[in-house]
């Protein structure tokens, strides 16, 4: 059977791989980025190249956006030039942005206006796991919108989770992941100043708790990373990481959640964006640690 056309926005770090995902999955694909280049990078891939949100999308078919941040998701969706109206009756928006739920929650009922469907689809995964289709998808929404994003999922991620109905609690996982991801990055930061301190070798330990007690992606891959300060070109960039280290703490303040290691972690970030490494990796933040303990950071 045909696959459908799917309008992808959004050709950043993650957008770029995960559209060509689709065009080797046999879907046609209209693309829509606000910067030309990364569009016309995949020009020669058979794509077509719209001149608005609302060029890419056809009525009532699928969009897939993957966005930096809750304004530039509203800005395609309801904005000038946004797609929801031309989407309208029957369409899906597949919404893979790490967004809060309240923007997601409010981009529903805006679409449901229109006889449209919202599903919240926000990733877990780097690039590399973008480009290799091995992401780990969350999603929440109606159980129609599941359905029919499936094959669409089913060409960008190893395996979909489900969280239910509210279009929201997909990026609450999201959010909480991306916390327990950073806490994580911290933890090590501190660990690996300790060892190098004290002599040790940073690479050597950061392959041995990898290896062991802590044999899992997370410390494995971000461990190596950080005990060699790869945090160029980022995969994630440190401003990124501060935008969703706000929304944690947004929703926490809204649910009335203390999340004393959030504000440790929103402070590292700070820091590390007033030294200007924004661009950098938010693995950068691990530079605070070792220059805190009097280590040259580089």
């Amino acid at each position: 059977m045909k696959k459908p056309t799917v309008a992808f926005i959004g050709l950043g770090a993650m957008g770029a791989p995960m559209a060509r995902n689709l065009i080797a999955g046999g879907f046609a694909v209209t693309i829509y980025n606000r910067s030309p280049g990364p569009a016309e990078a995949l020009a020669a891939e058979g794509v077509r190249i719209a001149t608005s949100p609302a060029d890419a999308v056809e009525a009532g078919g699928i969009v897939v956006t993957m966005l930096a941040n809750d304004a530039a998701l509203e800005a395609v969706t309801l904005g000038e030039g946004g797609f929801a109206a031309r989407l309208g009756a029957g369409g899906l928006h597949i919404s893979m942005s790490t967004v809060s739920a309240e923007t997601s929650r409010r981009l529903a009922v805006e679409h449901a206006k229109l006889g449209s469907k919202l599903l919240a689809a926000p990733v877990f995964g780097r690039p590399e796991a973008a480009a290799g289709r091995k992401l780990w998808i969350c999603q929440s929404g109606s159980d129609e919108a599941k359905e029919r994003a499936k094959p669409v999922l089913a060409a960008l991620g190893q395996k979909v989770y489900d969280f239910g109905t509210d279009p929201g609690a997909a990026n609450v996982v999201k959010l909480a992941g991306n916390f327990l991801i950073f806490s994580a990055i911290e933890a090590q930061a501190e660990a690996l100043a300790l060892a190098e301190k004290n002599g040790v070798d940073r690479e050597v330990m950061a392959s041995f708790f990898g290896e062991t007690i802590f044999n899992c992606p997370i410390y494995q891959n971000y461990g190596r990373m950080l005990a060699q300060r790869s945090y160029e070109p980022a995969g994630f960039k440190l401003e990124l990481g501060m935008k969703d280290m706000r929304l944690v703490r947004d929703v926490a303040e809204a649910a009335q959640v203390p999340m004393p290691l959030a504000d440790l972690l929103h402070a590292r970030l700070l820091t590390a964006l007033a030294k200007g490494r924004g661009a950098m990796d938010w693995m950068a933040i691990e530079l605070s640690s070792s220059e805190d303990s009097g280590l040259t950071g580089t």
